[in-house]
């Protein structure tokens, strides 16, 4: 995407004569204006953000709202927001919901009054809280989760699938019970995972049972308390399908304190490829997301709709894709590897 600084380059002037120029400024001369526009023309830029913004006394800024800032999966997101936002001139806000309802609300807030260009946000649950924002006329876009009831540009995963290939990769290898740590009720993406999920055991002809699925928050400390819970139960599940990194950590700890080895005594599959996943003993079988691409995705639908706020909704579906590794891989009986 070409950048004022490309056209000012091309036309050999400064990029506020640029912005002067495209803005019909009466102090340009004619024939630098023409220039200007002929530069523009040739490269195909499209007069977006700031330009915009300052005629309407908005700042060059976006609001990033996800639900947790501590998670890979989120700071993956944010860095590709960042980087398209800063190709054309805009800065980028980071706000953390913490999968609250009104600290989200309370942002949106935030971002009305400090008259922010637009808001990229991830939804902390089934309620929507960006009817402030369509009242405005601010853009918005959500990204990873859609929003309820809002007819809105959208970029997600098909994370149900991914669930559903996951657990289907865990029913190949031989595991014969199953189970799955996933986030709260309400929560699309949570939602989804456990779908998946039971798409597979239906798919394989297993039978679903609550008693091998526990919902907590999307953190490690409730997916620990939903591991030894699991763990106490006269069958045990064999296997886990943990619906992101946060919770594998809190998972890997409850093993560690019952004494039961991952990749040997319980097969695991978690969701999102944590740099350190493959770091751990053994190494984490992983749903990866492209939570760079996200971000990407997410800002460009928001530039596009700062500068046509009348273009028709996008819904954007990026697909994941597993990566097997030892902690999914059934070891036949009596082997050992010492």
């Amino acid at each position: 995407m070409p950048t004022v600084s490309d056209v000012a380059a091309r036309a050999g002037v400064s990029t506020a004569t640029v912005s002067r120029a495209l803005n019909g400024k009466p102090t340009v001369d004619p024939d630098l204006a023409a220039r200007v526009r002929q530069a523009a023309e040739e490269l195909g830029y499209q007069p977006n953000g700031p330009a915009r913004n300052l005629r309407r006394q908005e700042a060059a800024v976006v609001a990033l709202i996800i639900s947790d800032v501590e998670n890979p999966f989120f700071t993956a997101i944010a860095r590709g927001v960042e980087d398209v936002a800063h190709e054309v001139g805009y800065s980028v806000v980071l706000c953390n919901s913490d999968e609250s309802a009104e600290k989200e609300r309370r942002y949106v807030d935030i971002a009305i009054q400090e008259r922010v260009a637009g808001v990229i946000l991830s939804p902390s649950g089934p309620a929507s809280t960006v009817a402030k924002l369509a009242a405005r006329g601010t853009a918005y876009v959500a990204v990873d989760r859609p929003l309820p009831g809002q007819d809105s540009d959208v970029v997600l995963v098909d994370t149900r699938l991914a669930a559903r290939e996951a657990t289907a990769h865990l029913v190949a290898q031989g595991y014969e019970r199953v189970g799955c740590i996933t986030g709260p009720v309400g929560v699309r993406t949570a939602d989804d995972r456990l779908a998946g999920y039971r798409d597979a055991l239906k798919a394989a002809r297993r039978r679903s049972t609550p008693k091998l699925v526990r919902r907590t928050e999307y953190k490690s400390a409730g997916a620990h308390r939903a591991a030894l819970d699991l763990l106490s139960q006269a069958e045990p599940p064999d296997a886990l399908l943990i619906a992101n990194s946060a919770m594998a950590v809190g998972v890997l700890q409850a093993l560690q304190e019952r004494g039961v080895r991952a990749g040997r005594d319980v097969g695991l599959v978690t969701f999102d490829d944590a740099p350190w996943a493959a770091l751990v003993d053994p190494p984490l079988t992983v749903v990866a997301q492209p939570a760079y691409e996200l971000g990407t995705v997410a800002a460009r639908l928001l530039l596009a709709r700062i500068a046509d706020p009348t273009r028709p909704p996008t819904a954007t579906t990026l697909g994941a894709r597993l990566i097997p590794r030892a902690s999914s891989h059934r070891q036949p009986v009596g082997f050992s590897s010492a």
